[in-house]
């Protein structure tokens, strides 16, 4: 998206059309909204990106969590797991593309945020704590680290218009994947580092970019997925939340309920994405009495917060559900 996405933003918008894209690049994403959210909505038309498994599972799991909490929902934590059969999983080497390109290119990223100049999320209840690099669960018996993908981005994005937009209370979210024993651990900690430090030369990028397979340990292929793979892949996202029982202020005292949801769904790029970008256009079309009263740039959670895409998700073999009721 970074480098042909904006040719179909743009001619939408100067067109009349609504557009959808599954873009997980925060640069991208933001920088349409810096460059196109006026025009836009002048035209009356939407368009709304990150509407792949980057980011709707994230961003209507943080939704779906809270309008599930009988309370003031003020923080989640969602925790990925990716299960693969006997063949293995692999991904198409685009994302790994993106991956490179937009590490080596986060000052850009910092400059278009002060550009944007976002106005600050407010933290209602107790602060969220930020986790380690890595780290222990113990809900999972196993390994977790920072998930690398949009979904953070997006998530805050949403927060800030919903709050800023519709008054509601913003949610705080940290977003973490499941890697395993201690084993993955090691294996990946060698494998960051070693990313990390090629993906600030170009000569190292030119590397990654024309080897991914040898330095992802065949996770990225320029193939990518065989159809037995894709078929023996699924992931689950569980979201922990807490917050403040009704008639409890969110501002005195620490969290009172916790809640634990779940979206689970088929293979998450090859799969489970074009599921999701189908019934947001669909959602675009038929909800449209529901959707923000502007057109303009927008994430899912802002753009169809009070649509019908959980239920249509739900019916196509993307499940959302309620695992653990609220306790006090």
């Amino acid at each position: 998206y970074r480098f042909f996405g904006e040719a179909v933003v743009e001619a939408c918008v100067e067109n009349g059309a609504s557009c959808i894209d599954i873009s997980g690049e925060p640069q991208f994403l933001e920088g349409m909204y810096l460059k196109y959210n006026e025009k836009a909505a002048e035209k009356g038309v939407y368009v709304i990106g990150s509407c792949g498994f980057d980011s709707i599972p994230a961003d209507m799991g943080v939704l779906y969590t809270r309008d599930k909490l009988k309370g003031t929902l003020t923080g989640v934590e969602s925790f990925l797991m990716v299960k693969s059969g006997p063949e293995g999983a692999c991904i198409h080497d685009g994302t790994w593309k993106s991956a490179v390109y937009g590490l080596a290119d986060q000052d850009n990223l910092k400059k278009l945020r002060k550009k944007i100049g976002y106005s600050p999320v407010p933290v209602v209840g107790a602060k969220l704590k930020r986790r380690g690099l890595v780290f222990y669960n113990q809900e999972f018996k196993q390994y977790s680290i920072p998930f690398m993908g949009s979904d953070v981005s997006v998530v805050k994005r949403s927060q800030r218009y919903l709050h800023r937009e519709l008054q509601e209370t913003p949610v705080q979210y940290g977003a973490y994947v499941n890697i395993g024993g201690l084993g993955s651990v090691i294996k990946l900690m060698f494998a960051g580092i070693l990313f990390l430090l090629l993906v600030k030369f170009s000569f190292g990028r030119k590397l990654l970019i024309k080897y991914p397979e040898f330095f992802s340990a065949g996770r990225f292929t320029k193939k990518g997925p065989t159809q037995k793979q894709m078929d023996g892949t699924s992931f689950t996202m569980t979201f922990f939340g807490e917050g403040y029982s009704e008639g409890q202020d969110p501002q005195n005292g620490k969290p009172n309920v916790k809640i634990c949801t779940e979206v689970k769904g088929p293979e998450p790029g090859y799969v489970a994405t074009p599921i999701a970008m189908v019934q947001a256009g669909v959602s675009l079309l038929e909800d449209a009495a529901c959707l923000p009263k502007r057109g303009g740039v927008y994430s899912p959670g802002a753009a169809f917060s009070k649509t019908k895409l959980i239920e249509r998700l739900n019916k196509h073999g993307v499940e959302f559900s309620v695992i653990s009721k609220p306790e006090v």
